[in-house]
């Protein structure tokens, strides 16, 4: 007894008339009258009476279709979602992002892939960078939003940049620098910085490290925070002043002053990463979705 047995049964009890039964599965009368006598003598029993007008479905004949109706939607159930698992439109998705990200552009991905693809079940861990690379290479995330450059070799990771922003300096409401509408590098030497340890974000840390050395000083750490809404709410509290990157200043809140720095600086990238081997059919179409969506520049 295969599949084929139980569509055939099913068919001649939908149709009660062996030739639009045949008609239905494609197939020619004869064959399929072979296909019922078959399964009846394996069975045992008659499953539908035949005469030479009508077809009748015998009471083994009910036990055995609503039964066959039951297997044949399971399989049928199991090849669309094997399908659709394959095409990522089912499943999973372990996103890792920095803080951020919250802001700019990851509800606009989020939303759009939500629309996209409802079925896949999504969860979100704010991390900085370097933790989410660790977790990219044990497959305990499938993709993270993530500030590059990473430092040593990351070939076994994919960067697809889907935002570039300037870095802004951040400064409690009262600082001496909050009223003006774009501040000198330089304004912010001798100031205590609140920043995240550089090894949790290397590529983010350099760069403000850079930009700092260029205006004539190296920033004086006098508070450490992991996360974006922590430097900004340190900063609120007094304890220094910050440079982030300016999609924070998306998110205003009055005890602090996001402030242009001048020269423009330059750009800072937030990327999607992913295994290069052993991606999911669901974090490609994150990926490709989210590139599609900001367009991001390449150079």
């Amino acid at each position: 007894m295969d599949l084929k047995h139980l569509r055939a049964a099913v068919a001649v009890a939908d149709h009660l008339h062996f030739g639009r039964a045949a008609a239905a599965l494609g197939t020619a009368q004869p064959p399929l009258s072979q296909t019922v006598k078959a399964l009846e003598a394996e069975l045992g029993v008659s499953l539908f009476h035949r005469d030479t007008r009508n077809v009748h479905v015998t009471r083994a004949g009910e036990a055995f279709v609503a039964d066959a109706r039951a297997v044949l939607s399971m399989v049928d159930g199991a090849a669309r979602r094997a399908r659709a698992m394959g095409r990522g439109e089912e499943g999973s998705l372990a996103i890792g992002m920095v803080g951020s990200s919250v802001l700019h552009p990851l509800p606009m991905i989020i939303r759009e892939f939500r629309a996209r693809y409802p079925a896949v079940t999504l969860s979100f861990t704010v991390l900085p960078t370097m933790s989410q690379v660790e977790l990219l290479r044990t497959a305990a995330l499938d993709v993270g939003l993530l500030r590059p450059p990473l430092p040593g070799p990351a070939d076994d990771l994919e960067l697809v940049p889907v935002s570039r922003e300037p870095l802004v300096a951040v400064v409690p409401n009262d600082h001496r620098l909050a009223r003006r509408r774009r501040v000198q590098v330089r304004s912010l030497a001798g100031e205590p910085f609140v920043l995240f340890p550089r090894h949790l974000g290397p590529g983010l840390y350099d760069e403000i490290a850079a930009l700092c050395r260029r205006g004539g000083f190296t920033p004086e750490v006098a508070q450490e925070a992991v996360q974006l809404p922590t430097i900004v709410g340190l900063v609120a509290a007094g304890c220094g002043v910050s440079i982030v990157p300016g999609s924070a200043a998306a998110q205003a809140r009055p005890e602090v002053a996001f402030l242009p720095l001048s020269p423009t600086v330059r750009l800072v990238d937030l990327a999607i990463a992913l295994p290069v081997a052993g991606r999911s059919p669901v974090a490609a179409n994150f990926t490709a979705l989210a590139r599609d969506l900001t367009r991001a520049p390449r150079g």
